[in-house]
């Protein structure tokens, strides 16, 4: 009998090796090439510097894979160029990854992710190239339904994309930040600490020692009443004002720290290789809504309103760009018609955005009313899905609108027209955002300030001119604890070289909390201040193997299926995340109650595609049998053949 390989064998490596960030040479159509030799398989992943924690689920995958006769290239890249392998280029065999929703999603997030309609698009828009019609069948039905209907909809989406594998979930990570308490409060693991609306929610602690900037009262962007101070925003008091931050300047900063280089580099919101979740994006581009715990609230949008089936009304807010130039509906009509297409029609076919499609895609037209009011043409689809139509950063026309001619960038292998918007870094982003650019250095740090022309920093009007009905709230509808955010003056967010050392930054003071993906040998560290602490937030950004369906063997799921069948979650979080993680089979997993009793994660076990365990150990024997199953041959050495021969 094939001796078992132990679980903690197989995770063992992953310590030092995994720093590994060493390309292990190009390999270009690897999977089946020779049909008399062994099969090759290539692992893409980001080093343990990038991110301690997709690495040991490769190193966890190239051990098993070996284990059962699969030649393995384990390609260790940076994040960039590993979302432009797998999402621009589409030259890859597996990937391990996260996915790019941080906070729990509708499913309709797998519209985007797997409809056979977006399979020629690069971005994150079906990369994994299926084209199932049970699922696009079903995701057209999850779109159109409602109540029962559509529970009974995403019931069975869930169950088909988890027979086919075409992307295997691994686990659900928590959200691991290390914070200091002492200047500002409000870092809590109900939602992501580190995001748009967690960045937001946060407020400064009175009469702080601000150290290093020299302010007493942390920057408080508020007055006792939670409104914005009436001098339109600038939320400075003269002690704050008098102060200085690192760099020197007056205010209060907030300081965070990040192994992840890409923010001082591109600012681009529809760049798909340089996103993760795109907090820092996310502050410069305000969308129409955001989503808040569970709700859906109005952000850019000042109202909205279906008029008819197939119709959404938008009112938007009295905002600003960071150039002062004023917002207006014809900037939201623009920006709808330019996810669509951002050549507008300059080259032979459209190209569309690498981000957002699957939300964009749903508006069909648009119409400016007036210059505050746009008719989005939405096709005849439930609430919670059109709602999602209004979750895009809307873009300035007259920026972007010289940004569709034909482009071409080293590192692409086009085989199709793009443009300037695509490939832009976006140099001196102009959002209307709570945060404006102030100054980046490629590599080490970028800085941003606070937007004193934001709503949120609007004073609500006084009562008498409220009851004579000339004013009204500039933020109505926007949760109190939002109003007169952000709660600083400036963000400086530094780069670091390994998660460890940003973890030392926070406890010695210097920052104020990381972000990065934080490995288990990071966390103790946290310990030794008595400021600093760990927050455990929740994330629905799950890890997962991605396969290149386009390819053979990965093409057939009974392949994938095997290979799913090699990865120990149960191990992978105990071991790799030290139970920092929740394994699932299902991308839904961060909403419980959305997930199907068949699709349940409750004895430790995969219930679609469990592990080939031999008590604790796996199973090599019983892999090689059920590759066998479907067609497969090994030589008299163990190798595995490619195309079954």
């Amino acid at each position: 009998m094939t001796r078992p390989i132990s679980r903690r064998a197989a995770l063992a490596g992953l310590g030092l090796a995994a720093a590994s960030a060493g390309c292990l040479g190009r390999t270009e159509n690897i999977a089946g090439r020779d049909p008399h030799s062994q099969l090759t398989l290539e692992i893409n992943a980001t080093p343990a510097d990038g991110d301690p924690n997709g690495i040991r689920i490769a190193r966890q995958l190239e051990e098993h894979l070996t284990a059962v006769g699969i030649d393995v290239r384990l390609n260790t890249v940076g994040q960039t160029d590993l979302w432009r392998k797998v999402l621009v280029n589409q030259n890859f065999d597996l990937y391990v990854g996260q996915f790019v929703e941080t906070e729990p999603f509708d499913s309709d997030a797998l519209y985007g992710l797997t409809h056979s309609q977006f399979v020629a698009e690069p971005g994150w828009q079906n990369p994994f190239g299926l084209t199932e019609m049970p699922v696009d069948d079903l995701l057209e039905r999850q779109r159109r339904a409602a109540g029962s209907d559509r529970s009974d909809a995403v019931d069975a989406l869930q169950e088909t994309v988890c027979d086919l594998q075409p992307f295997s979930v691994v686990a659900f990570p928590d959200a691991l930040t290390a914070v200091q308490g002492a200047r500002f409060e409000g870092w809590t693991q109900d939602r992501q600490p580190v995001s748009v609306t967690g960045l937001l929610g946060l407020d400064a602690v009175p009469d702080a020692d601000a150290a290093g900037d020299g302010g007493s009262d942390g920057g408080n962007a508020t007055g006792d009443d939670g409104n914005a101070t009436a001098d339109g925003g600038n939320a400075t008091s003269s002690a704050t004002a008098s102060g200085a931050d690192a760099d020197g300047e007056t205010g209060t900063a907030l300081r965070l720290v990040t192994t992840d280089d890409r923010i001082t580099e591109n600012w681009n919101p529809i760049a798909a290789e340089y996103r993760r979740y795109g907090t820092f994006t996310g502050l410069l581009y305000d969308p129409l809504v955001r989503t808040d715990g569970e709700s859906t609230v109005p952000w850019l949008a000042a109202d909205w309103e279906r008029p008819g089936a197939n119709t959404v009304d938008v009112a938007l807010r009295d905002a600003r760009w960071h150039d002062g130039e004023p917002v207006t509906a014809s900037d939201v009509a623009f920006t709808y018609r330019f996810l669509r297409d951002t050549s507008l029609g300059s080259v032979e076919t459209s190209v569309p955005t690498p981000r957002f499609r699957g939300r964009s895609s749903l508006v069909e037209d648009e119409r400016v009313l007036d210059d505050s009011t746009v008719r989005l043409t939405v096709p005849d689809v439930n609430e919670t899905v059109a709602a999602r139509a209004l979750r895009v950063p809307i873009l300035p026309e007259h920026v972007w609108s010289d940004r569709t001619d034909a482009a071409t960038i080293g590192g692409f292998e086009f085989d199709f027209e793009t443009t300037e918007a695509v490939v832009t870094n976006n140099p001196e982003p102009v959002g209307s955002g709570p945060l404006r650019f102030v100054e980046a250095t490629a590599g080490e740090s970028v800085v941003f300030e606070r937007n004193p022309d934001h709503f949120l920093v609007r004073p609500a009007p006084d009562a008498d001119a409220e009851s004579s009905g000339e004013t009204t709230d500039p933020r109505a509808g926007v949760p109190p604890r939002y109003h007169g955010k952000p709660a600083f003056d400036r963000l400086r967010v530094e780069v670091l070289p390994s998660d460890i050392s940003a973890v030392e930054s926070v406890v010695e003071g210097l920052a104020d909390a990381t972000v990065s993906n934080l490995g288990p040998q990071s966390v103790p560290r946290i310990g030794g201040s008595d400021d600093a602490r760990l927050v455990n937030g929740r994330s629905a950004a799950f890890y997962h193997v991605g396969y290149n369906v386009r390819r053979s063997p990965l093409s057939n799921p009974r392949f994938r299926a095997v290979i799913a069948r090699l990865i120990d979650k149960s191990a992978v979080v105990d071991e790799a995340f030290d139970g920092y993680a929740r394994a699932a089979a299902s991308p839904l997993a961060a909403s419980p109650d959305a997930v199907p009793d068949s699709l349940a994660w409750t004895d430790g076990t995969d219930p679609v595609h469990p592990f080939f365990d031999d008590e604790g150990s796996l199973d090599v024997e019983a892999a090689r049998t059920a590759l066998r199953d479907i067609g497969y041959r090994f030589d008299s050495e163990g190798r595995l053949l490619s195309r079954a021969q």
